[in-house]
């Protein structure tokens, strides 16, 4: 009877257990002639005796962990790595692998604490008692390890029904635990799929992966956390009633405070908000360039949302209960690409960083403050140092680190730490071999498989969500809006299916466009893979680049030399359909009258309110319709009081429908 575990055990998931090297030294001396002498016994435990004399040992339902060896190494070593290695060569058929269909729900707590230690579950129980969310992905044919996206770390079931052999990038000691939690991610998912198959609703995963689970912790925030999601909304509600420019030092304080008593509640997506909220105010006081009046009513809707949502799913609305970084083992990350942000006082800079292992985009982040007399551009910044490289060399690098944490936003700190424990090296062809879903080929069927997410409004406030690289077959003339300062090509994926690749101007990056528009053409070659977020736009496939690697190399359009001065290819403006017109009109005199504050609003205002209602039930969106004309009823009334949770409802709905719209194209 043949180990269908050691066949599993492909040599990239050995380099997952054990490291490179290891796996590099093994598959050398198998050449040479130095590999074990094999033998198996009755209960299918695997021995090899070496040429100096180490005996190992493989017994089933161990792990390479719980393997024997005679050498002196402590974890795993060279000769366990062999003889997996020797094994898989002389199994008849062992380099071919068949398409199991499973789940890691199947084990049961007594195989879990076998494999994991009693610690370990304990642990994971008190996660579980507090709550958390997991995205799990189901076994396929082109994918066929399952995994759990966990908030902080990722774990991966590469061998069927062995727990042992689970693989996490968290750091050694949260090995277990993580484990542990993925597999009650899988178990809840499980159940609820066999209750929605006896409804005769059918699975959860008939479109691909599952949607987001939240595992235990259902009960409502209580005691501190209401108080202080309480207290918050009550802060935003005078905000929206009072407006921004009433808003002084006091009223920031405030938000602070809320922000801090969120976050000590261990309810991070509102303390997020909070925090947004309060970065608004502050650029409004100075008259800064990043404050956003459609913003700020975004942060307002999201709270009022996340509240009424709470009692449904707390864990995924409100965030979990979790330690606020998770230290991860020695990873590799690979850039791809950067994005410049800032304002009149500060600079930006977000990396994205593909995570192989975890099958994530990570993002980490660099601030600067800016001298009164100088406007550093996007190139300017390129030469500050990073990790001990220029900011232009770590946004196309490999970065291998032992000293990474990973928080549950999928922001990460990277620490230089002792020497040599940080190294960035050329990206070179890396993106080439990043696994699906960082790696696509067919957008069409990616998009497909988010679904069913809740609204943006309350999903997890996750950095990169939509960061992907695409490979591109063809790509068309790019062309310039003028009126949009926006940058537009039709490109096809490598499944034939359109791009939309586009991009806007920034007064922080002037050469942005110029370089995109090189890389997509104007040099001559075709670009072979773009990273960037990609999104659905009136049913377009939309992708907003970060980097784009040519044959020449990765091209960072935010970090590129220049003025912007290039003279670029005119192109049409696109129309805005009339759905999408009346509900953004709609948005946009909500903002307006939440900037200005619902009880300061003139008579005049109440009736463009009461006329983009009209707009709205000419294109037959008579629900949003009717919520306008509710609001514009409690506006005239003597007290508006009652107007905010009216304008709550607005805003939601048309959010909500326009998001739908959007991403549907219908």
């Amino acid at each position: 009877m043949s180990r269908a575990d050691l066949l599993a055990l492909t040599p990239e998931t050995l380099v997952s257990l054990a490291n490179r090297g290891l796996v590099k030294r093994a598959e050398k001396d198998l050449a040479a002639g130095a590999g074990p002498e094999l033998s198996v016994a009755d209960d299918t435990t695997v021995t090899g005796r070496f040429p100096d004399g180490t005996v190992t040992s493989l017994p089933p339902g161990r792990g390479l962990d719980g393997a024997e060896c005679g050498c002196a190494a402590p974890g795993i070593c060279r000769h366990r790595i062999c003889l997996v290695l020797a094994y898989r060569r002389s199994a008849e058929g062992g380099e071919r692998r068949e398409f199991v269909d499973w789940s890691p729900g199947e084990f049961d707590d007594g195989s879990l604490e076998t494999a994991l230690g009693r610690p370990a579950l304990n642990a994971a129980r008190r996660t579980l008692d507090r709550g958390y969310t997991a995205r799990l992905h189901r076994p396929t044919p082109a994918d066929p390890t399952p995994r759990a996206e966990l908030p902080t770390c990722t774990v991966r079931f590469p061998v069927p029904h062995e727990p042992g052999y689970a693989l996490t990038d968290a750091a050694d000691d949260l090995r277990g635990e993580v484990v542990a939690l993925a597999v009650w991610a899988f178990r809840a998912a499980d159940a609820e799929k066999a209750d929605a198959e006896k409804a005769d609703m059918g699975g959860p995963n008939a479109e691909g992966p599952d949607p987001e689970v939240s595992v235990g912790g259902r009960a409502a925030p209580s005691g501190r956390g209401e108080q202080a999601l309480r207290s918050a909304l009550a802060l935003a509600d005078d905000l929206l009633l009072d407006g921004v420019p009433q808003a002084g030092p006091v009223f920031a304080g405030s938000l602070g405070r809320a922000r801090d008593a969120l976050a000590s509640a261990a309810l991070p997506w509102p303390a997020g908000a909070v925090a947004e909220l309060a970065g608004q105010l502050a650029a409004y006081a100075v008259r800064g360039a990043r404050y956003d009046p459609e913003r700020v009513a975004r942060l307002l809707t999201e709270l009022h949302a996340r509240q009424r949502a709470a009692d449904l799913d707390p864990v995924g609305v409100l965030g979990t209960k979790e330690a606020p970084e998770t230290p991860l083992r020695r990873v590799r990350l690979v850039a791809l690409g950067c994005r410049i942000g800032g304002t009149e006082r500060d600079r930006t800079a977000e990396v994205c960083f593909a995570h192989p292992e975890a099958g994530v985009a990570l993002v980490l982040r660099r601030s600067w403050d800016v001298p009164e007399d100088r406007s550093p551009t996007g190139h300017d910044l390129a030469a500050r140092r990073v990790l001990g490289s220029p900011l232009r060399a770590l946004a196309a690098a490999n970065v291998v680190s032992e000293h990474t944490a990973r928080a549950a936003d999928r922001s990460v700190t990277i620490s230089r730490g002792r020497v040599s424990s940080t190294s960035v090296t050329p990206v070179g062809t890396a993106w080439l071999d990043l696994p699906a879903p960082l790696s696509l080929k067919d957008t069409a069927a990616h998009l497909k498989t988010l679904a069913g997410r809740p609204p943006r409004l309350i999903r997890p406030r996750v950095e990169a969500e939509s960061v992907h690289v695409v490979e591109i077959a063809s790509v068309g003339p790019a062309g310039y809006d003028p009126a949009a300062q926006r940058l537009e090509a039709v490109a096809h994926d490598a499944a034939g299916n359109e791009v939309l690749v586009r991009a806007e101007h920034d007064p922080l990056c002037p050469a942005r466009l110029d370089a995109l528009a090189e890389a997509l053409g104007g040099s001559g070659d075709e670009p072979l893979w773009i990273s960037g977020m990609l999104t659905r736009d009136h049913g377009r496939t939309v992708l907003e680049p970060l980097a784009v690697l040519t044959p020449g190399g990765v091209v960072v359009p935010d970090l590129a030399p220049g003025d912007g001065d290039t003279a670029l290819t005119t192109a049409a403006r696109r129309t805005t359909d009339p759905l999408t017109h009346a509900m953004e009109s709609a948005l946009r005199a909500l903002a307006e009258a939440a900037h200005h504050g619902l009880r300061h609003l003139s008579p005049t205002a109440r009736t463009r309110l009461a006329d983009h209602a009209t707009a709205l039930r000419r294109t037959g969106l008579h629900t949003a319709a009717g919520l306008l004309d509710e609001l514009a009823d409690r506006l005239g009334r003597d007290s508006v009081d009652a107007a905010v949770p009216a304008w709550a409802d607005a805003r939601i709905h048309l959010m909500t429908s326009l998001e739908l719209h959007l991403e549907g194209g219908a």
